[in-house]
């Protein structure tokens, strides 16, 4: 194996476990969008003025009207991180299927050179 060839393979490995980080938090960004988004709705049908809001280890009663803004603002800029993540995550995987691509090409070329 060349010196070129196992730069790339490492640079694979590195990329495919940078893949693995961005598509854990990209989930974990999925879920918390998701929460808030059930939140916002519950927050739709209440009739309540007052609500309970967890901060730390403890319930305060809060203003409605402002859980929900507060609410909607962490979704806001939540799902603008999510799509910042999710950009990474596609970058990644054309990198990691151009390596790929890359390796296999060399890999066959150099079973030819030995074959002939």
């Amino acid at each position: 194996m060349t010196e070129i060839d196992q730069s790339k393979i490492e640079e694979f490995e590195r990329s495919r476990a940078q893949l693995y980080g961005i598509s854990q938090q990209k989930q974990q960004m999925q879920v918390q969008s998701m929460t808030l988004k059930q939140a916002l709705e519950e927050l739709e049908k209440t009739k309540e003025k007052r609500v309970y809001k967890a901060v730390g280890n403890i319930l305060i009663q809060e203003d409605t009207v402002k859980v929900k803004k507060d609410l909607e603002e962490k979704k806001t800029s939540l799902d603008l991180r999510l799509k910042t993540v999710q950009k990474q995550e596609e970058s990644l995987i054309n990198k990691l299927n151009k390596l790929k691509s890359d390796l296999e090409s060399e890999s066959k070329s150099a079973v030819k050179k030995t074959k002939e």
